[in-house]
């Protein structure tokens, strides 16, 4: 009897396959970019533990256990680098509503033509790599021939160096990047809007609710799972800011409110060729994004029906 239901399931399983396999090779390369890209790289961070030496390779080199993370914690730039890396992370998170209510807002239009014309200018800069972009910016931002400074002369004052004083660094940062993906995350709240119902606005409109109060209690919590979900995203790369993007707006004067834990783990690891330190300050940094995704979707699995998990 067992044997015949054994022989069953594996019968189920295999007519299954038979029908889903083009599925399975559909998504295998996304499976092989993980595992070649993601999971195989994991073998070296064992060199945070050990004195690596190239001509040694990783088993050669010798164990050195907690050496270099307790190295890093008592740099002169541990302080510096925490600091900018919050306070960089922080200022990110608190526009997080922003493309919220612009998707909200885009939503309300009965202009399709205005609509359209405005996701399409909000969504353009998207594609402009972050080369480019950056290059955008000093040039905007440039005291002798930028666009800004030639407004604020206009308006009477002196030429302000946006790029090389450090007070403006963190706006600069996060408002140009906010620019940039703003478009990119108000599309996404505009799918999720497109799947509540039509009739919970009917309904409402007909028991006299506002334009306000149907955004209030029918579109905010019809979108509040994509809500999380980006959010619990988000949280989960709180360390990690964006590595391309700062290195290029970041100069000498301007180091002492750029310099995050990524771009220390670049010079320290790739141009003074200290792999093993490098690697302790990069996995200090991997393990504190695992714990904050970690703690975040518990909590939205606590106090929501909606988490990653």
């Amino acid at each position: 009897m067992l044997r015949h239901s054994i022989k069953g399931v594996k019968k189920i399983h295999v007519s299954r396959l038979s029908r889903t396999w083009p599925l399975y090779i559909l998504v295998m390369p996304a499976i092989l970019y993980f595992i070649v890209f993601q999971y195989v790289p994991m073998y070296g961070v064992q060199i945070a533990f050990k004195n690596y030496v190239v001509t040694k390779g990783i088993w050669g080199s010798e164990w050195v256990g907690f050496a270099h993370f307790e190295r890093f914690f008592q740099s002169v730039y541990f302080g510096r680098l925490i600091r900018n890396t919050l306070l960089i992370s922080l200022y990110q998170l608190a526009l997080f509503p922003v493309s919220i209510i612009v998707a909200l807002s885009l939503n309300e239009l009965s202009n399709n033509w205005y609509k359209k014309t405005v996701q399409t200018v909000t969504y353009a800069p998207h594609f402009i790599s972050v080369v480019v972009m950056s290059g955008m910016i000093v040039a905007f931002l440039s005291p002798s021939t930028g666009i800004v400074n030639k407004f604020v002369g206009l308006l009477g004052g002196d030429a302000i160096s946006f790029m090389t004083e450090p007070g403006w660094f963190k706006s600069i940062f996060v408002l140009s990047g906010e620019w940039q993906n703003l478009g990119w995350g108000a599309i996404i709240y505009l799918a999720a809007l497109t799947g509540i119902n039509p009739e919970l606005h009917e309904a409402a409109t007909v028991d006299g609710a506002s334009r306000l109060q149907r955004i209030w209690h029918i579109n905010i919590p019809g979108i509040m799972p994509t809500i999380i979900i980006l959010l619990i995203l988000n949280t989960g790369s709180f360390m990690s800011i964006g590595f391309e993007r700062v290195y290029l707006l970041q100069n000498s004067l301007n180091l002492e409110a750029s310099d995050v834990v990524q771009t220390y783990v670049y010079r320290s690891g790739l141009m003074e060729g200290q792999y093993s330190f490098s690697s302790a300050a990069g996995l200090f940094n991997s393990v504190i994004n695992l714990i904050l995704l970690l703690t975040v979707n518990q909590i939205a699995r606590k106090f929501s029906s909606t988490s990653l998990l």
